[in-house]
């Protein structure tokens, strides 16, 4: 049996949540979409969208034309909810599961009979089931997974995101999705809603086994970017370029490491590692040393600029891009951010700071008189030390006779 979905609410309006509703709503889904934040649904139900990514805008213009795509401050009732929250660590880094029980309980008074719900937050192993038991504290006149198993009233599951920011229309609907159900019903059900939209297989398991799935991603990346960080702070120190190292070790036909960079940012890579170090603080050695080095590269990158600015009697610095990664406006975890803060905070000079996909400084930064966000040009015309933080398409196009006279330091190695 084929389960349908006329009516999806979708909790939180960020960098999933939005593009999650705004394709269900391109399907012909009538989608409500949550969000405490009422610039965001002001922001939302004007047709527009506060988040930078291709092709994004016309999709949420054109579903909320359509009346397909409606924001509200509170969940409305519907046949599926997805919910699509943070879920950051705390400073132990141990989970904070705050949001996501936040957003479970406040779906539970519009929850009825034959209704499913899909967490999409990336999640510590055991989350879905929590998010059950939150359901069951609030309606006890329901029944849920596991308890009543294959015959509770309310079906759960975890669906968790693996799409790539600036790609991130395109990968929901091409990418494979692992659906977790708490019942093999339950698993069923959500693929069904799934295949809505995604083009991709389905795989189904079990509900621990996909929260493991997502975490075990990017765990695997965060170890594979470590390397190349540990290996450029090596070749540093013995005189190397890591650069040509990394393109000659790579014509091996069985060696494929990636570049080094400044950090791990973003709400995933930066974060999931954890959750598995939490789970099996003993046996998860590896992976706790991976997250330690891409930890520490941050402060790494900031001493050689203290260093080379050291020489200087007065060194007016550029920081070229904020964002966590290239071509986007997300600053969330950002090593480049958290190097520029050092910097704000440490060093007594002028600060030029570039990130071409935000218009005003962060209130980290906004608060410090000698930081200011201006463009590519006039931040290394002022400048006599110039670090290339983010590697923005918009930076390999800058004037190189620019950068012959000033102290360079490109964490992103794309100036040779």
């Amino acid at each position: 049996m084929k389960y349908r979905f006329g009516n999806v609410c979708i909790v939180g309006l960020g960098y999933i949540g939005l593009p999650t509703a705004a394709v269900l709503a391109s399907r012909g889904v009538q989608v409500a979409g949550v969000d405490t934040d009422q610039h965001i649904v002001r922001t939302v139900n004007r047709g527009e969208v506060h988040i930078v990514e291709p092709d994004l805008d016309v999709l949420v213009r054109g579903a909320v034309s359509a009346g397909k795509l409606k924001a509200f401050a509170e969940p409305q009732p519907a046949d599926a909810f997805i919910l699509a929250v943070p879920t950051p660590f705390k400073d132990d880094h141990k989970p904070d599961l705050t949001y996501v029980e936040a957003a479970t309980r406040s779906i539970a008074p519009s929850l009825k009979r034959g209704d499913l719900v899909v967490l999409e937050s990336t999640s510590p192993v055991g989350t879905t089931e929590k998010v059950a038991e939150w359901l069951a504290e609030a309606r006890p006149d329901l029944s849920f997974p596991p308890q009543a198993g294959a015959l509770a009233d309310i079906s759960v599951a975890h669906c968790p995101e693996r799409v790539l920011p600036g790609k991130i229309l395109t990968e929901l609907i091409n990418n494979d999705r692992v659906i977790g159900g708490l019942t093999q019903g339950c698993a069923e059900r959500a693929r069904d809603l799934y295949r809505v939209f995604v083009q991709g297989d389905c795989f189904l398991t079990d509900a621990r086994t996909a929260e493991m799935c997502k975490i075990t991603e990017n765990s695997f990346r965060d170890v594979s970017i470590a390397f190349a960080n540990e290996l450029s702070v090596i070749c540093d120190k013995i005189g190397i370029n890591v650069w040509e190292l990394i393109k000659l070790a790579n014509r091996h036909p069985r060696v494929n490491i990636l570049n080094p960079g400044p950090g791990v940012g973003g709400h995933c890579i930066a974060v999931d590692p954890w959750f598995i170090v939490d789970a099996a603080k003993e046996e998860a050695r590896l992976i706790r040393t991976a997250r330690e080095v891409n930890d520490s590269k941050p402060d790494y990158i900031f001493e050689k600029i203290r260093q080379v600015a050291s020489k200087h009697a007065r060194s007016d610095i550029a920081c070229l891009g904020l964002s966590f990664k290239a071509n986007i406006d997300d600053l969330r975890e950002s090593p480049a951010l958290r190097i520029v803060q050092r910097i704000a905070a440490e060093l007594p000079n002028t600060l030029w700071l570039v990130e071409p996909h935000i218009d005003s400084l962060p209130s980290s930064l906004a608060k410090y008189e000698h930081v200011r966000l201006t463009n590519a040009d006039e931040a290394i015309r002022s400048s006599n030390l110039v670090v290339l933080l983010v590697d923005h398409q918009d930076f390999f196009d800058i004037d190189r006779t620019l950068l012959a006279v000033k102290d360079v330091i490109d964490t992103r190695g794309i100036w040779g």
